[in-house]
């Protein structure tokens, strides 16, 4: 057991260490890799006025580029000082290491996790007349359509190796089903094709499609995280509509550099996690559909891991790459 002159100065050390963070007057550096904008970026910001009190002045930065790789790696090649840190995201961290043929940085060795910050449904919808025409009103419906029919039924995404299109993917081999994937170039155009009848269903973001939902123009069949949305609790998650193991999602979190050292991740953890447990927050998050998620660093680093070794298996079945 150690002594009380061992806890005095391990207690000591600590507290020198944050107030020498602290004394630096410098900023805090929070790299966006996305434009501005999205519901990321908007997070990033609200979360930067939140922690001013506590950490000082933090500056937002959107570099974006490579999807999201060429800012995930300004920070992995940052000094490990706590000034600079980045929004990574499931793309950055789960999906563009088996998606990208060349990749800057090794998203479990190059980064210090910090905290999830937090995670956006994502849900299975149809074009509502066309759901009203095949007489489709619940996922097994759907489930059971395609597999009578093999071929007809077809999906939009924003792009091969997409969260919608590894999404579908996943979805496909799961139910054992062959439906034909239709790649756009953005979510956007894929979600007008859906409006449009183009395509029979996609896998989008609930935020970007709850108006819809609402306005009776898209059928939601099932949300494809594990467990149901606070936002629009009434519909079912894929698994409990009959997909074991269904559980997809779009997250985003905080990381700062290898070497991050102990102290100074803590103490960024709890402004952060702090920050995310505010009325205010909520409520700002919950306008966006974004449901806060807070996290140890080393549940974190635990669910990063987890997340890259799924998304491995996904991008490989669906055959996605990029040079």
């Amino acid at each position: 057991m150690p002594s009380r002159r061992h806890l005095l100065v391990a207690a000591a050390l600590a507290a020198a260490g944050a107030q020498a963070f602290a004394a630096d007057s410098r900023p805090i550096r929070l790299v966006v890799p996305y434009p501005p904008g999205g519901p990321l970026d908007t997070i990033a910001r609200a979360l930067a006025e939140r922690v001013k009190d506590s950490l000082g002045l933090v500056v937002v930065e959107n570099r974006p580029g490579a999807g999201g790789n060429l800012g995930a790696d300004i920070a992995a090649r940052s000094a490990p000082d706590g000034h600079t840190i980045v929004m990574g995201a499931v793309a950055t961290h789960a999906i563009n290491p088996w998606l990208y043929a060349r990749m800057p940085y090794d998203p479990i060795r190059d980064f210090t996790p910090i905290t999830l910050v937090a995670q956006v449904p994502n849900v299975l919808v149809m074009n509502a007349q066309t759901a009203a025409r095949l007489k489709i009103a619940t996922l097994a419906d759907l489930v059971a359509y395609a597999r009578r029919n093999p071929g007809k039924l077809n999906y939009g995404s924003g792009g091969n190796g997409s969260a919608g299109h590894l999404a579908g993917e996943m979805f496909e081999a799961s139910a054992g089903l062959f439906i034909v994937h239709i790649p756009y170039a953005g979510a956007a155009p894929a979600q007008l094709a859906l409006l449009g009848g183009q395509v029979d269903f996609n896998f989008d973001n609930l935020a970007a499609a709850s108006a819809n939902i609402r306005s009776g123009r898209l059928k939601a069949l099932a949300v494809t995280t594990a467990r149901r949305s606070s936002v629009m609790p009434e519909l079912p998650t894929a698994i409990e509509a009959g997909l074991p193991g269904f559980d997809i999602s779009t997250w985003f979190g905080l990381f700062g550099p290898a070497g991050l050292p102990r102290e100074t991740t803590l103490r960024l953890n709890k402004a952060f996690t702090d920050a995310l447990a505010t009325p205010e927050l909520k409520a700002r998050m919950a306008t966006l559909m974004v449901e806060p998620a807070p996290t140890t660093p080393e549940q974190f680093a635990g669910f990063v891991k987890s997340e890259l070794a799924k998304y491995r298996q996904v991008v490989k079945l669906a055959g996605a790459k990029i040079d």
